[in-house]
């Protein structure tokens, strides 16, 4: 691969990349040292781009590896607002009472998400927040298509009882 098809190819990607490892590590500066050191095993790894059919799932498998490998050396513990991967802004009916109930919501529905199993939490963000589908999400986390599918189906299902279960007893 050469330095313009790394480029085109990679690059692009780097913004993703940097979302999924900071979802994992919970530090800005961690994060940014996975992307940094998934772009240098790309760029190490250059010779070989040319037979993969979807640069982008290799390279968040790649992130994603990394991350994994940080953590269960460091055993972090953190906590990052979850309206940092979503636009909460309501448009022109924007008041503060709204803007402050869906910064409430969207803190609700990360504190459900940071309580699923791995896996469900994994698959939630990369298919509802980095919008991915499900066979590249099948590669990156290298599960079959259907784990896919049933995680993704339970985390949702968790964060929508829970929801409602706050919303019925008026805590929300």
């Amino acid at each position: 691969m050469s330095l313009e098809a790394f480029k085109s190819r990679v690059l692009p990607v780097k913004d993703k990349l940097y979302r999924f490892a900071l979802r994992f590590l919970r530090d800005e500066d961690e994060a940014r040292d996975v992307v940094q050191e998934v772009l240098i095993k790309v760029w190490n790894k250059r010779e070989e781009m040319d037979q993969l059919e979807n640069m982008e799932a290799w390279c968040m498998r790649i992130t994603r590896n990394v991350s994994l490998d940080r953590l269960k050396s460091k055993h972090n513990k953190y906590t990052t607002p979850i309206e940092e991967g979503f636009d909460v802004s309501g448009g022109d009916r924007e008041t503060p009472y709204r803007s402050t109930e869906l910064s409430d919501t969207m803190k609700t529905i990360g504190s459900f998400i940071q309580a699923l199993p791995e896996k469900q939490r994994q698959v939630i963000q990369l298919r509802d927040v980095e919008g991915y589908s499900y066979q590249e999400i099948s590669e990156i986390m290298e599960i079959d298509m259907n784990q896919v599918k049933v995680n993704l189906f339970r985390a949702r299902k968790a964060v929508k009882e829970n929801l409602l279960n706050i919303n019925a007893y008026g805590l929300g």
